[in-house]
């Protein structure tokens, strides 16, 4: 029976005390706020500077508030994320082992693991999951945005810009700092259902945030999200074989795993004197997550040897008796993050200060069930655990900031600087014996004692900051940031940025920066052997493929050298144009080169003289990988985003928003191959490898959102047109590029007395889906997969959703 519930019960027990507990002060009761007419809001992201507006900054950033973060069906952050700003991408793979639960998002068409997350600006501890199948984000390990709860996030700011500089490792694409909710008063309780147009996918969410005063100088806040979503299907009918006692029918599940995630989150701030404060804010989550692998049939083809030089016919023999019929093997995961910070700030003289502690840690522990390891024949288990994958991640911070009036200059000069320190672990648990024993399980071999260990590293950084309004017009900020590894050395970073007014209504802005990204240990020390499929002689067969760690043995033999940090040098300009208090719009331009950017090989099937020389390692695959420093890069790209507010009587307004990205990427360089795989007629980096990075991603995204929100109702309506983008092949021919979808969100939120509202809405009004994959070199598989898994908005269909609320 499979373990992966095992703490469900206690994550249960404190999402029911948390929700019991943001119920009690509903006496408190306060009508709703009339609708705000600030369009301005105070940043903290990319500044040190007190007051900073999104108007002032010069690096283009979008605020998200927790209006927008409700405003559709979905209770997934990156989805939200995604829906609301025109350069992240998320689509929904299915079939991709791991990735499946835990789903990388991308900014600016680059990597996953090249956008920084931060909460409540503190770095955020990186998913332990690898994704290492052919997905978008294919060899990335990124933060798993969707383990955030929304019940407990206030607003997040979304800073468009390449900023190591100022926060480090990651944050070439950009920095999403997620900022929680705070205060003693006010709260509030939701339950929501769900479901999708094919009548599957039903969903049931529950989430409530409250605060509570500690006292006359502190106070509480407590979020606790929980939600029940059933899987969707959109696979069709089994072809493969006549001959198979369910042929025609759906046998495989292709779309969203069955999810049950569960979350609890606390922000707190006490004054311990005049001018000090202690804060503190963690989490607790765990995500139980159900994915299907690939069915299996319930006969396999037998040939025999030729008689007298003539082959006889294939014949078709049982694969298990277990499963008559054929079977569908469930991979079951439960992802767990864990994470707290604890800091104190306050004043010294001018000095503002901060000194923080930060742990955070994500495990995945990985089940299969409903599946065999033919090599145990009718003794085989038929429930498996794999083993368990860990990151963990502890940072020690100390910053300071003051201003220092400088004569020559229109306002004061903001000086910060600070020290950092970060520690990071991997590691690797190993799974049950049978799970790996001879082929291992199938749909997923389980982690083996060679894989299993921990690794680790340290770092230390050191940065300065300097922003200035140096004439009445004119704004700057340098910013420049020493880190040391102790894994591959040490990098410098720089920025430099400005803002010219030419008056209220018209200005410019523009950065310049260097950027990076250190190896993640989870690229430099993943490793598995299990089951992936190639294409040998023309067929798509099942062959071992080993994953191997790049300062392996086995790695060395195939050519691999250590890994180094991703370079990056990030360009910027952009105009703000804001002719009246009402309306806004602003135009950014992009360039970004990334040098030495890291990605996992392609599957290299191995010659005969390569097999062997692993087999002397006791390593027996057919077909290895390993990551590298693979390629280098320019994206080049535009984010244009304009709004309009128009006042209506009695204070009701429409709130209008247009956006849209594009972006380009192209390959600069490809690394050389090394000279073991060239006399073995092998690539390591091969064209499939190369395009996911370059057409993968759509060019372009466009949206056409309002709003109209009046005292007691509000409605909204976005509809948003996902661009072209290419699924590549090693064959030119096979590449398939899908069309433009445009998919439509409607919702609308009456307000009640006694604080009530009810929500209800429908997610793709249209019911739009994507183009179908093609037949072309059966890329189909005989129709069981019939869309891509890097459709931008996924294949899923209409969804229908409503929503109860109860706010004090």
């Amino acid at each position: 029976m499979s373990t992966r519930h095992r703490h469900s019960p206690l994550v249960l027990t404190l999402i029911a005390a948390a929700a019991a507990a943001v119920a009690a002060p509903a006496s408190a009761q306060q009508q709703p706020q009339a609708p705000t007419e600030e369009l301005q809001t105070v940043v903290v992201t990319g500044t040190y500077a007190k007051n900073r507006r999104t108007a002032d900054s010069e690096s283009p950033i979008d605020i998200i508030g927790a209006k927008e973060l409700q405003a559709t069906g979905s209770t997934e952050l990156a989805t939200v994320l995604s829906r609301l700003l025109p350069s992240m991408n998320f689509p929904r793979p299915s079939g991709a082992d791991a990735s499946d639960a835990v789903r990388p998002a991308q900014l600016r068409g680059l990597a996953p693991d090249q956008v920084l997350v931060l909460v409540n600006g503190k770095r955020r501890h990186a998913s332990a999951v690898v994704n290492v199948n052919g997905t978008a984000g294919r060899g990335s390990a990124p933060v798993d945005l969707n383990a955030i709860p929304l019940a407990a996030i206030d607003h997040i700011e979304v800073l468009r810009d390449g900023a190591s500089a100022q926060y480090g490792s990651d944050a070439i694409a950009g920095v999403v700092n997620i900022i929680l909710k705070k205060g003693p008063t006010g709260g509030d309780v939701e339950i929501g259902t769900g479901w999708y147009g094919e009548s599957d996918g039903e969903q049931v969410s529950l989430k409530a945030s409250a605060g509570f005063a500690l006292g006359d100088k502190g106070w509480l806040r407590l979020a606790a999200e929980g939600a029940d979503r059933n899987p969707t299907n959109r696979a069709g009918a089994d072809s493969r074989n006549q001959l198979e006692p369910l042929y025609g029918q759906v046998t495989q599940r292709y779309g969203d795993s069955e999810t049950k995630p569960r979350n609890v989150f606390f922000n707190t701030q006490y004054q311990l004197g005049e001018n000090t404060d202690f804060y503190a804010f963690g989490q607790y989550g765990e995500r139980d997550s159900e994915a299907a692998a690939t069915w299996r049939t319930a006969l396999v083809a037998v040939q025999d040897p030729a008689v007298n030089g003539v082959l006889p016919p294939v014949r078709y023999v049982q694969r298990t008796p277990l499963f008559a019929q054929g079977f569908l093997p469930l991979q079951n995961s439960t992802s767990t993050d864990s994470s707290i910070v604890a800091g104190v700030r306050g004043d010294i003289g001018e000095w503002r200060w901060d000194a923080s502690v930060d742990w955070g840690r994500n495990s995945f522990w990985l089940d299969i069930d409903n599946t065999v390891n033919q090599d145990l024949g009718a003794a085989s288990p038929t429930h498996f655990h794999l083993g368990k994958l860990t990151n963990t991640q502890s940072v020690a911070n100390f910053d300071l900031a003051r201003e220092i009036p400088v004569a020559a200059f229109s306002g004061p000069l903001t000086v910060a600087t600070g020290l950092e320190i970060r520690h990071e672990e991997y590691e690797i648990d190993a799974g049950d014996a049978a799970s790996y024993t001879g082929s291992g399980a199938q749909g997923f071999s389980g982690f083996r004692p060679v894989n299993a260990g921990k690794n680790s590293r340290s770092n230390q950084s050191a940065y300065v900051n300097l922003e200035a309004q140096v004439t009445p017009k004119l704004s700057g900020a340098l910013a420049a940031r020493y880190e040391h590894y102790t894994d591959f050395g040490s990098t410098t970073s720089a920025k430099a940025s400005a803002r010219y007014a030419f008056n209220d209504q018209l200005s410019v802005r523009g950065t310049a920066s260097t950027g990076f990204r250190a190896p993640s240990l989870a690229q430099q020390f993943y490793t598995i052997t299990t089951t992936n499929f190639a294409v040998v002689n023309g067929e798509n067969r099942p062959i071992e493929t080993g994953t191997f760690a790049v300062g392996s043995a086995a790695a060395q033999a195939l050519g691999a050298t250590q890994l180094k940090a991703e370079k990056a040098r990030n360009y910027g300009i952009g105009v703000q144009w804001a002719p009246t208090r009402n309306f806004n719009t602003t135009v950014d331009v992009y360039r970004i080169f990334v040098d030495d950017r890291i990605a996992l090989s392609a599957n290299m099937t191995l010659s005969p003289a390569l097999r062997n020389t692993l087999a002397a390692q006791g390593v027996q695959v057919g077909a290895g990988r390993y990551f590298t420093n693979a390629i280098d890069t320019k994206t080049t790209g535009v984010d244009i985003v304009s709004t309009y507010r128009w006042n209506l009587v009695n204070r009701d307004r429409v709130d209008f928003t247009a956006a849209y990205n594009h972006n380009k990427t192209t390959v600069e360089n490809v690394a050389a191959n090394p000279a073991i795989l060239s006399q073995n007629n092998l690539l390591l980096i091969d064209r499939q490898t190369v395009l996911r990075n370059t057409v993968g991603s759509p060019k372009d995204k466009f949206s056409l959102g309002a709003d109209y929100t009046a005292q007691a109702w509000s409605a909204r309506a976005l509809a948003t047109q996902y661009g072209k983008f290419t699924v590549p092949q090693n064959n030119a021919a096979n590449d398939q590029t899908y069309g433009r979808q445009w998919v439509l969100d409607v919702s609308a939120t009456v307000r009640l007395a006694d604080n009530w509202r009810v929500t209800a809405g429908i997610d793709n009004l249209a019911d739009s889906y994507p183009d179908r994959t093609t037949t072309v070199a059966n890329l189909n598989t005989n129709g069981i997969y019939p869309y891509s898994n890097f459709s931008p908005a996924g294949f899923n269909g209409r969804f229908f959703y409503a929503k109860v609320g109860y706010s004090w």
